[in-house]
């Protein structure tokens, strides 16, 4: 083992530093999260999470939560920190998940929390981020006011390019650019 691995190595095997930094955001591939409560009164809603997880049936479910807390913790090196989120988790069970059957859009119940949660903590790495609104159905039906509904964003900075099936992919088009460059000339005055 190389002298700086076997260094780095014995840093990680002690164990986290005893103290922990929080702040009240995170930015990490295109999302910008911000806890519940820095977000409170904005105009924009970033605290919202999504992960990707398997019941105890090993089916892929996707958990929703809220960002309430941005926790890093530093393993005496500057190198070797770790960044985790603590979230309240709503219940993505039956009681507690639905999918509107008119907008297909997943909706969430937002008084049902889930129970019996282990770890309320999540790799920063693991999450993206989301936004909850009023389901569309509210207007009509004021008993579902404790449902939201569920929008999946997209990372900033990235552009999703959808293409065309028969589009030719092989020919890369050039950018057309001037070899020689061109002096600048002075205008001469008319009233001299």
């Amino acid at each position: 083992m190389e002298g700086s691995a076997a260094i780095s190595l014995s840093l990680l095997s002690l164990g986290p530093e005893r103290k922990v930094k929080c702040y009240n955001g995170y930015f990490f591939n295109g999302y910008v999260f911000h806890t519940e409560d820095y977000g409170h009164g904005k105009k924009t809603y970033n605290s919202g999470v999504c992960i990707k997880g398997w019941t105890s049936s090993e089916f892929e479910v996707d958990y929703y939560g809220r960002l309430e807390e941005v926790v890093k913790l530093q393993y005496h090196s500057e190198q070797n920190r770790v960044f985790l989120f603590k979230c309240y988790w709503y219940d993505t069970t039956d009681r507690g998940i639905g999918v509107d059957p008119h907008y297909d859009l997943v909706e969430i119940n937002s008084k049902a929390r889930l129970r019996n949660v282990n770890d309320v903590f999540v790799f920063a790495k693991q999450c993206q981020q989301i936004y909850y609104t009023y389901t569309p159905s509210f207007r009509k039906d004021r008993s579902r006011v404790d449902w939201l509904s569920v929008l999946k964003t997209k990372p900033r900075g990235c552009v999703e390019v959808v293409q065309d099936e028969n589009e030719d992919t092989s020919v890369i088009d050039e950018v057309f650019q001037a070899s020689e460059l061109v002096e600048p000339y002075r205008v001469a005055s008319w009233l001299t």
